[in-house]
């Protein structure tokens, strides 16, 4: 049967199982728009495409599943541009549709036109280099045979980001409908190991003092538990990167909390001083983890490295046992290793020492900058009691959250890593909790960043979908000015600026607004404001001269 290209790609939609699609609509990709009025996919209206491709990768960050995004030709692809780049560096199986000029006017100065023809921008050359796989459509001939690629790009075992381009006229062509029929939808399917599991095993048994390095691999591949049992039947400590927050549950014995360059330093303090074994799962070595590569975190230490992907394996360290596989089966087969062998647990007592030791030596300055950063710290003692389970946090500020807020290995943190766009958390948050429809969701953000997206605000109040935005008042951009007071002898400039009232704002938005200058506040916030089912505009005062006193890499 003959259906339109327009019907087919909706239907392409359906096939990848996605139901949402953000966006917004303009004259060259209307015909899709119609085709999705009636269709199982749900259209969302943004305020800007950016927000889109955020809210797309939000979903996809959550759902583990592919997502959806579209715009129009010109500039709505260029808006999409920053979100797609993020997508790309986390690995998120995004889609995004654009429209295209008609091709029978390529070259000829068509209105937002980005055929790369007679100078004009070249869409294509634009996401060349942040998406797995783009093609412009300019015929159906071979229809089929592009959305298998972006199939294949998008469900394959390593996912990214697709942009798919498709004319005005493209989209009103008829295809027969047995084209959907020619695409393979891939399922995913476990990475063998490539290395022996008793390579691992005899490193652990040898091992006095092992640490676990657990990263995100691990809560992509659905291994918490695993690693949990391994770390407890074993006694060994495990620390995680940023974006593993969670894999154990933070304040748990065994969890050494967060290792990276903005948290308390605790665990890396007990990798350089008591460690002899580092078990990396699934976690990269990357700026912010080690410390901007710190030697003394691997020095006079075993290493192995565990990853599904085999191009992460000594790229960054040499380790003496690496293997790529999936990381869950890997963990079980080394679980069950060790248990057939009765290895013992090792003890603990380096482990208590070390704590005890950070009690007695707690130094003034960090005690003055606690201070400080008191109403952030107990914001987040807060988040922790109160959601247990289930919580849903996408922080864009992430220094406060790594030091100060103990994630369960129920609840789902989000830290803007990939490029760390500033304007993430809100849209991120919105298209999340299109998925996760029952989880108390919050956007954690400075004003800066704020300022950046605030409108899509709008567009979870449009669509009633609750959401709790959380910014940090300070009037400054925290980063520039630490960096400005640290190393330019704080000559500041286009740091600091001047916000709006955000209690009028919220008025003006329809939502709840909560401003926090004290304990008492945050007592009344946590045990009053509905922080599940409605829209929420929490603010909390930080001092703008107050900032974490690591140093930035220059």
């Amino acid at each position: 049967m003959n259906i339109s290209v327009s019907e087919l790609i909706v239907r392409y939609l359906e096939r990848l199982g996605i139901d949402h699609i953000f966006g917004m609509p303009g004259a060259h990709v209307l015909p899709i728009y119609d085709r999705l009025h009636d269709s199982g996919v749900k259209s969302v209206l943004v305020k800007h495409e950016q927000g889109a491709a955020f809210m797309a990768g939000g979903y996809a960050r959550i759902s583990h599943q592919p997502a959806a995004c579209i715009a129009t030709a010109g500039p709505g692809a260029t808006n999409l541009l920053t979100g797609i780049a993020n997508a790309y560096a986390e690995r998120l199986p995004v889609l995004a549709i654009t429209g295209e000029t008609s091709t029978y006017i390529f070259g000829r100065g068509g209105l937002q036109e980005s055929s790369g023809e007679g100078g004009a921008i070249d869409q294509g050359a634009l996401f060349a280099s942040v998406t797995r796989y783009h093609k412009l459509i300019e015929r159906t001939d071979y229809l089929g045979q592009v959305l298998n690629q972006a199939a294949q790009a998008l469900l394959g075992r390593e996912p990214g980001p697709v942009l798919l381009s498709i004319p005005y006229n493209v989209q009103k062509e008829s295809v027969d409908d047995s084209v959907l029929d020619q695409i393979h939808f891939p399922r995913k399917a476990a990475v063998r190991h490539t290395a022996s599991i008793a390579e691992l095993a005899e490193l652990l048994r040898a091992a006095h003092t092992p640490v676990i390095v657990a990263g995100y691999g691990c809560i992509q591949a659905g291994a918490r538990d695993v690693v949990a049992a391994l770390a407890t039947q074993f006694n060994i400590p495990v620390t995680t990167s940023l974006k593993a927050k969670g894999v154990v549950a933070e304040g748990s014995p065994l969890s050494l909390g967060c290792l990276g360059v903005t948290s308390n330093g605790d665990a890396y303090r007990y990798l350089v001083d008591h460690a002899d074994l580092l078990v990396f799962l699934g976690a990269s070595f990357n700026e912010r983890t080690s410390y901007l590569w710190d030697a003394k975190l691997l020095g006079g230490k075993k290493v192995a490295q565990i990853d599904r992907d085999a191009a992460q394996l000594g790229r960054v360290f040499q380790p003496d046992v690496a293997i790529c596989g999936d990381i869950r089966a890997v963990a079980e087969d080394l679980l069950a290793t060790l248990r057939a062998d009765a290895m013992p647990p090792k003890t603990l007592d380096r482990l208590d020492g070390h704590r005890r030791a950070a009690v007695r030596t707690a130094d003034e300055p960090d005690a003055a900058s606690a201070q400080s950063f008191r109403l952030m710290q107990g914001f987040f003692s807060r988040l922790a009691r109160h959601f247990p389970h289930n919580a849903l946090v996408f922080d864009d500020n992430i220094v406060f959250a790594q030091s100060y807020f103990d994630v369960s290995d129920r609840n789902h943190y989000f830290p803007n890593s990939g490029i760390s766009s500033l304007g993430h958390a809100i849209p991120a948050a919105i298209g999340a909790r299109c998925f996760a429809k029952d989880s108390p969701t919050f956007a954690i953000l400075g004003d800066g960043g704020f300022q950046m997206c605030c409108m899509e605000m709008m567009t979870a109040v449009n669509y009633g979908i609750p959401l709790n935005v959380v910014v940090i008042n300070n009037g400054t951009l925290s980063l520039i000015r630490k960096n400005q007071f640290q190393l330019y002898g704080e000559r500041y400039i286009d740091c600091d600026f001047t916000n709006p009232d955000f209690g009028l704002l919220a008025q003006s938005f329809g939502v709840h607004h909560y401003r926090i200058e004290s304990d008492a506040a945050l007592d009344a916030l946590f045990a009053h404001a509905d922080l599940t089912g409605t829209i929420n505009l929490i603010e909390i005062l930080l001092d703008k001269h107050a900032f974490p006193r690591y140093l930035s890499a220059r």
